[in-house]
């Protein structure tokens, strides 16, 4: 940080980062309830991908919107607004409910969350323009620690209450943070989307006549739809493919966010160097690490070797997109044009549970994983392109 970002300036960054601590601590809770949530509900891995997938779609949607709104409102009481929704979706799940509630509160949650990424990189871009990547590298790292405690909590805390009592303290926490956020968090550019028009749909559309910029969009969604894919049946993946025990597997798909302490390493090579090519590097790691894992009766150090590589290319990649994307983009439409791209990545990203759903019933896990495979060594091939041809 410089001299002129003082401690308080670090409120914008604590705050958002807890926020998406909390967003993906929610969303990656549900996958280790499949089990419960089946045995609950009597329903099949189709039907809890389909659900999974409907969190993950209402996630996407809402990200050109609210970054739109960010760039007329002001990008803190779109935040805090997301975190309030985000929160009373988690709250419904503290007691009993029908199967169609339960999915009625993951599209909640999944509104409530798909609001905060893109408007919280364009706050933060603004606050630390000359730190961006390793500020987005902390957001990422908090966001990816949701992923670390949330197995440890589903187990911890659905053995002594159930599964509901999973969801009352990410709810209340939800509500404290939006209500610090507004109180202690300052936009930058408040003025400019206090006083500005709004920027109309097609400008922000007419950023894919850029051949990069499309292309990198093309990386995105290679990448969204492999690594929503894998995280959402890991654990399933681990035991009924590769044949991990339940405690086994559950170690790695906490590892698979453990690893996400890289974030910040490569969000200050992005500032330092070529972010294409740190991207194409990240990526090019976790193909390694997919591949790994595709292996055959493969012990579980080779598995875990697998976990880890793609881990760190996966986390590795994510504050160095946001960070070349915030290149790509005009400062008068970085909430909107970041928007339209997540959107895009988020949407082919919900897809993934539910086609790695259905494949592995109808075929098998590997072959879906396979599919995921092919997917993510297509966005490090564009990746590499654009890196040689930088």
């Amino acid at each position: 940080m410089t001299a002129r970002e003082t401690l308080a300036d670090l409120d914008a960054l604590v705050l958002a980062a807890g926020i998406w601590f909390l967003a993906k601590f929610l969303r990656y809770a549900f996958p280790p309830l499949f089990p419960a949530f089946s045995a609950e509900y009597d329903v099949s891995n189709a039907a809890l991908g389909v659900a999974f997938t409907a969190m993950m779609l209402v996630y996407a949607l809402l990200q050109f919107p609210s970054g739109a709104l960010a760039d007329r409102l002001g990008r803190v009481p779109v935040i805090a607004a997301g975190a309030v929704v985000a929160a009373v979706g988690a709250l419904a799940l503290t007691v009993d409910v029908p199967y169609l509630v339960l999915v009625a509160a993951m599209v909640l949650v999944g509104a409530g969350t798909g609001v905060h990424k893109t408007v919280a990189v364009g706050l933060l871009s603004a606050t630390y323009p000359s730190r961006t990547g390793r500020s987005l590298g902390v957001l990422d790292t908090f966001g990816a620690f949701g992923g670390v405690v949330a197995p440890a909590a589903v187990l911890v805390l659905a053995d002594a209450g159930g599964w509901h009592a999973v969801f009352l303290p990410a709810g209340l926490l939800g509500l404290a943070l939006a209500g610090v956020f507004v109180a202690r968090v300052d936009d930058p550019d408040k003025r400019e989307a206090e006083t500005g028009g709004g920027t109309p749909v097609r400008a922000y559309l007419g950023l894919f006549r850029d051949a990069r910029f499309s292309a990198f969009v093309l990386v995105t969604v290679g990448f969204s739809f492999a690594y929503n894919g894998v995280v959402a049946f890991l654990p399933l993946y681990l035991t009924d493919a590769a044949g991990a025990s339940d405690g086994a597997a559950g170690l790695l798909y906490s590892g698979l966010f453990l690893v996400s302490l890289v974030q910040p390493v490569t969000g200050e090579l992005a500032d330092r160097f070529s972010r294409i090519r740190v991207v194409a590097g990240t990526l090019a790691l976790a193909l390694v690490g997919l591949a790994v894992l595709l292996v055959a009766d493969a012990p579980l150090v080779v598995l875990a070797a697998g976990v880890v590589a793609f881990g760190l290319g996966s986390h590795g990649f994510r504050p160095v997109r946001g960070a070349y994307l915030v290149d790509l983009v005009p400062d008068s439409m970085a909430g909107g044009g970041l928007g339209v791209v997540r959107t895009i990545l988020m949407g082919a990203g919900a897809l993934a549970p539910a086609v790695v759903g259905i494949v592995s019933e109808r075929a098998s896990y590997g072959a879906a994983f396979a599919l995921l495979l092919v997917s993510l060594a297509a966005a490090a091939a564009v990746a590499l392109w654009l890196a040689a041809s930088e």
